[in-house]
């Protein structure tokens, strides 16, 4: 599915976001290992929440997760720790690219059989649901935060564990998601340096309404900056967000955004100052990189040079994103640089746009909404693969023409 787009002047729009996917996460593991659950509301209808319930409901055969990259590392520690439980866990070619060996081997140095007959260590996992034992576990910290929030989710089930990180600890605000999600359920764990301390007990019955999904929210904080005429109320969202993604508020803050928290957790945004285009942006999103789609291209489109690091796990996403981003607005005429193995620049380099640009977006729903930002700048631009926002955000289109954002199917 591609869609030609052409933007309006201003939005006057208010969206009511999806939940948070990683909350969901979260909360439909810690139910699964619950005995008596409590409500739970607000749960978003992707295809990332739909992969997770699925493969909970599986005591065997086989689970296709399509490109669920959470709800692999979490299911796989949930039926390691589950005995008679016999499942194999696969899903697209991309899926099973994404790292998978740190989990693995620390599940198997707690007492888990998983056996991988492909590549070692990787896609299709099939797992052998045992009784592991707790005590303490030692990961790098440097490859995926899902590899520590996974085993965290299972600890006090499996009789408490000692979770000590090596080396540099990314996405550390999703880390912290887990750490709340776990208390509100009844599990007091702590983080204290290098070591996540989770006692042995059981999880409490606890009623939880999941949150809007600020990396949602962060096409529209963008699109608030990108059309400065506009005012835009996010529903759902909340002040004291479990979520990091939160943060990128406060980029957005800096470069003219106001906004205003209503009562019922609305957030209505507009615009104090136009963002000036002579400033740089400089930002670390070591914690935070799902925001990157968003926040690179929006800088791109205000003109604005930039340097953001803390990238290192883009690539290992559903795409490759820092080379995706510097592949599709080269497109518009933007020639980003790769800085190192975590870093993007851009300072003003020009290339040659292309006449009627078709922006991919290879397979990766970040990336879809994101190039539908560049609308604003190149009116009829076309995203192609659209539909792969259903991994995350359904609504992402209907919302966009809500906003009086002209969305039409290509030839069509």
């Amino acid at each position: 599915m591609d869609y030609i787009i052409h933007s309006p002047k201003r939005v006057e729009v208010a969206v009511l976001l999806p939940g948070s996917k990683s909350i969901t996460a979260r909360a439909l593991l810690i139910r699964a290992l619950t005995r008596q659950p409590g409500r739970l509301s607000g749960v978003p209808v992707c295809d990332d929440t739909q992969a997770m319930q699925r493969g909970l409901a599986a005591c065997s055969g086989t689970v296709d997760l399509g490109m669920a990259g959470t709800a692999l590392r979490f299911l796989t520690a949930y039926h390691a720790s589950q005995p008679g439980h016999v499942v194999t866990l696969d899903g697209t070619s991309r899926l099973r690219e994404r790292p998978m060996a740190e989990l693995v081997r620390a599940l198997r140095a707690l007492g888990a059989h998983i056996d991988c007959p492909g590549r070692a260590d990787a896609l299709p996992l099939v797992v052998h649901g045992c009784r592991l034992h707790g005590g303490r576990v030692v990961m790098r910290g440097d490859v995926s935060s899902q590899f520590v929030s996974a085993l965290m989710m299972i600890a006090p089930v499996v009789g408490g564990l000692e979770i000590v990180l090596e080396g540099d600890v990314v996405s550390a605000p999703y880390i912290d998601m887990t750490l709340c999600v776990m208390r509100h359920h009844g599990i007091e764990a702590a983080w204290q340096g290098s070591t996540i301390t989770i006692p042995a007990g059981d999880y409490c019955a606890a009623d939880l309404e999941i949150e809007a999904d600020w990396s949602a929210a962060a096409y529209w904080l963008s699109l608030q900056v990108l059309l400065p005429e506009s005012r835009i109320t996010l529903l759902g969202l909340r002040p004291d967000s479990w979520q990091g993604d939160s943060r990128l508020l406060a980029v957005m803050e800096q470069m003219g955004m106001t906004a205003r928290w209503l009562p019922g957790e609305a957030l209505t945004l507009d615009m104090s100052r136009t963002p000036c285009c002579c400033c740089s942006t400089f930002a670390d999103l070591t914690g935070t990189p799902d925001v990157a789609p968003p926040l690179i291209t929006t800088l791109c489109l205000l003109g604005r040079p930039f340097r953001i690091t803390g990238l290192r796990t883009l690539r290992h996403k559903e795409s490759d994103r820092r080379e995706v981003l510097r592949t599709e607005l080269r497109k518009l005429g933007y020639a980003l640089q790769l800085e190192g193995d975590d870093g993007m620049a851009w300072h003003f380099e020009a290339c040659v746009p292309q006449p009627a640009p078709r922006l991919d977006a290879h397979g990766d729903h970040r990336i879809a909404m994101a190039m539908a930002l560049a609308a604003t700048r190149h009116p009829g631009i076309v995203v192609c693969d659209a539909g792969v926002v259903e991994k995350s955000y359904p609504s992402f289109w209907q919302h966009l023409r809500q906003a009086a954002f002209n969305v039409v199917a290509a030839g069509g």
